[in-house]
């Protein structure tokens, strides 16, 4: 591998492991929310979440660079204030895959959360404990499997991206260059020894990771069968 693909390398890891964070923050009230609401908006906002899966990345992608652009409304205030845009940098590329990854940790956690129930809490509650006392001493411990699951699937995911980051942060080495785009690089320039080291990494890290999530999942089940 060459310094720039090293450098690639560290982009998509850096890029993964703030996108998974951000989500595991934002993305677990949403998905507490959809695994206990009653509201009838509830069915939009589900869409809404779930709409990066069908939706085509550059289709994202072109929305997220409008956006975060000098004329957008998001990069357009930021100017007006005295910044920079977001597009083309790594803080546009962590907003873009949070989006894009968005159903990835949600829905995980949403069923995960769905299938705790409300015994257990109103057991706790019924021993003085408050909401946050009974979300994390009861509800997290029974859905660690889905934040395992969400998690892993997230930093999966966003490790794979290419349109949407493409469209956003373009091809910049150091700062918004990652492996999909190195890969692409490497192809184009029918360099195929460096994209073969490339794309093989990626294929065995990824089966890693989904193998691990499956065998640590069938483990949790043998153990409290």
């Amino acid at each position: 591998m060459s310094d720039a693909d090293w450098m690639a390398l560290v982009t998509t890891l850096k890029l993964s492991a703030v996108t998974t964070l951000v989500l595991l923050l934002l993305g677990t009230p949403v998905a507490w929310w959809l695994a206990r609401t009653k509201s009838r908006f509830s069915v939009a906002v589900e869409a809404v979440v779930a709409l990066p899966l069908v939706l085509p990345p550059t289709v994202l992608g072109f929305y997220m660079l409008v956006a975060l652009g000098p004329n957008g409304p998001i990069g357009g205030t930021l100017i007006t204030l005295g910044w920079h845009h977001l597009a083309f940098s790594f803080s546009g590329l962590v907003i873009a895959s949070t989006l894009y990854s968005l159903p990835f940790m949600v829905q995980p956690l949403k069923d995960a959360f769905a299938a705790v129930g409300e015994r257990m809490t109103e057991v706790a509650a019924t021993l003085r404990a408050n909401a946050w006392d009974r979300f994390f001493s009861v509800v997290v411990p029974l859905s660690r499997r889905g934040f395992l699951t969400a998690i892993t699937l997230t930093f999966a995911h966003t490790v794979g991206e290419f349109g949407v980051v493409l469209m956003v942060g373009g091809n910049i080495p150091g700062e918004t260059r990652v492996l999909s785009i190195a890969i692409y690089d490497h192809a184009e320039a029918m360099d195929y020894a460096s994209a073969h080291v490339l794309a093989g990494g990626l294929l065995a890290a990824s089966f890693l990771l989904l193998f691990m999530v499956y065998f640590l999942n069938r483990r949790y089940q043998v153990v409290h069968l």
